[in-house]
């Protein structure tokens, strides 16, 4: 119907204003007013004539600050004013309506059924942004976080947007990580100076299709063609402003998902874990941090209603970052990482087991015996045959390569005494499971740079094993996020659906990252799993 609107509110002090409508053209813009602290966007009217609508802010310079979109599943979005003022001056904020049409989008059907935003929403049009000048405050923050002990990658929050690619490092542009032991006194990739040489490999191209640039974040499958990415942070320490997706793995494309989903989202953050439960299908969200600003709360993804809820837990535990978090039989259990004590600047890491009853929504400590591993934090961890196999991390000013397996029905902790070919001692590195007994890890950082080697783990033999895998040796990477999800195999040749299975074929699918030399990364790659094991 042509009743059909999307309004603009700036502000509380000012009536809706309509941008946008089925009879005008599908793209309008209108300026933001200076000083404008809140945008609130909405549609009115019925959906039979458009299936979503993509909403774009972008500053003085054209460089993207917001992203969103709205369809019949979720008709407003609200953003507030971010820290650094970004679009406090020449602002604009453009609309554009996407499958406008006479019949029902079926797309949109299919995706009510999933209970999920279709995976084949229109590409928002890509093109090149505007960098914008680097302020007085974002300097200043870049001193501030040097000579800091155990410092987790929070820095202030900056406006992020997808940016081009450059195969160069200016002089003092901030690196991933330490590269000796007296800038090791910060724990943290980011807190360390550039020596102002090229990178390695350029920084990736960003459209705005596809996620940002970054490190930090997760990636969590939530079923075998859809995986959900959370968070990060991207060049000069800058939280991405884009910090939620839907990756399709059947396409393998991305939907910006920060605003489909309804309830509060978790706040822009990295360091943080995400973890879903195949029975319960809801992802949790523990801890991160941003900046100065850390986190201990919990937040739930149900991925059936689609919405986000925080939980008021009980029990104590400490805000944490850069931890490990495995579920087992329903329980996540959350080892290590790094932590403020007793003020916001971070001041050491973790030995402690907590674990999270998300049905009684309470936090308790296990008693476990047995000799655990030491403090750490950037480790990883992978549930195995009843265990929590502990991999590596890092404890200023040491690096591990050590293994540690937890006992979940004795909880006693022991060291693993591995052989064959191991990695080197590293942190953020990425893990996952390929099969019942043998896991992956690939890149991470070594106290000196990013690496790029492979390696798999059989917990029946305690043996490593090295790869070499021409498609990863190539881009040293940390910080990165490593997942296998299930590939179809068959169609059922009544309604031709893809078939999937515990035996079907699983692919290895790596994102993200970032090099240590000023570069992060948005590709993704993938690897059939089967070729791995062999």
């Amino acid at each position: 119907m042509h009743d059909f609107g999307v309004y603009v509110v700036f502000g509380p002090e000012e009536a809706p204003r309509q941008i946008g409508n089925i009879g005008k053209p599908k793209k309008s813009s209108v300026a933001v007013k200076p000083g404008v602290q809140q945008i609130v966007l909405f549609t009115r009217g019925r959906w039979e004539k458009c299936s979503s609508v993509t909403i774009e802010l972008n500053d003085e310079n054209d460089a993207l600050v917001c992203l969103g979109k709205l369809t019949p599943f979720n008709k407003c979005v609200s953003w507030e004013l971010w820290e650094d003022g970004a679009w406090s001056n020449g602002a604009t904020l453009t609309v554009q309506l996407e499958g406008v049409k006479s019949e029902p989008d079926p797309a949109l059907t299919i995706a009510q059924n999933e209970y999920t935003p279709e995976c084949n929403a229109t590409a928002l049009a890509t093109r090149g942004l505007g960098k914008r000048k680097r302020s007085q405050e974002e300097k200043e923050d870049d001193e501030e976080v040097k000579g800091q002990e155990n410092v987790c990658p929070n820095s202030s929050e900056k406006a992020t947007p997808h940016r081009r690619g450059r195969s160069n490092v200016r002089t003092g542009q901030a690196r991933l990580f330490p590269q000796n032991k007296e800038q090791a006194a910060a724990l943290t990739p980011q807190n360390a100076r550039a020596k102002g040489k090229q990178t390695k490999t350029p920084t990736q191209n960003a459209p705005a299709d596809s996620p940002s640039g970054r490190w930090g974040q997760t990636i969590c499958p939530i079923d075998p063609q859809t995986a959900i990415l959370i968070g990060g942070q991207g060049a000069r320490m800058q939280f991405c402003k884009d910090p939620i997706w839907k990756l399709c793995t059947e396409d393998l494309s991305w939907v910006p998902a920060e605003t489909l989903a309804e309830g509060p989202t978790p706040e822009a953050r990295m360091g943080h874990t995400a973890t879903y439960d195949p029975e319960s299908k809801r992802i949790f969200v523990f801890g991160g941090s941003k900046h100065k600003k850390w986190f201990n709360d919990v937040h739930i993804l149900d991925t059936q209603s689609w919405r986000w809820t925080m939980v008021e837990a009980q029990g104590k535990v400490p805000p944490l970052a850069y931890h490990s978090c495995t579920l087992f039989r329903g329980e996540l259990f959350v080892f290590g990482g790094v932590f403020p004590r007793p003020h916001p600047e971070p001041d050491g890491c973790s030995d402690s087991l907590y674990i999270f009853n998300p049905e009684m929504a309470i936090w308790y400590q296990p008693i476990v015996n047995g000799n655990k591993p030491a403090p750490r934090s950037g480790h990883s961890a992978c549930v195995m045959q009843g265990k929590i196999f502990i991999f590596a991390g890092w404890d200023t000013p040491v690096c591990f390569n050590d293994m540690f397996q937890l006992d979940l029905c004795l909880m006693e902790f022991s060291p693993v005494q591995t052989s064959g070919s191991a990695p080197s001692p590293r942190s953020w590195h990425g893990c996952a499971a390929l099969s019942d007994s043998c896991f992956l890890v690939h890149g991470g950082y070594n106290g000196n740079d990013a690496l790029s080697d492979t390696f798999i783990f059989n917990t029946d033999t305690s043996c490593w094993t090295s790869l070499t895998l021409p498609q990863l040796t190539s881009v040293p990477r940390a910080g990165h996020s490593i997942i296998t999800m299930a590939t179809a195999c068959t169609k059922d040749s009544s309604d031709e659906q893809e078939q999937f299975s515990e035996s079907s074929p699983h692919t290895l699918l790596i994102f993200g990252g970032g090099d240590n030399e000023g570069s992060f990364f948005s590709d993704l790659i993938t690897m059939p799993v089967k070729e791995l094991c062999e």
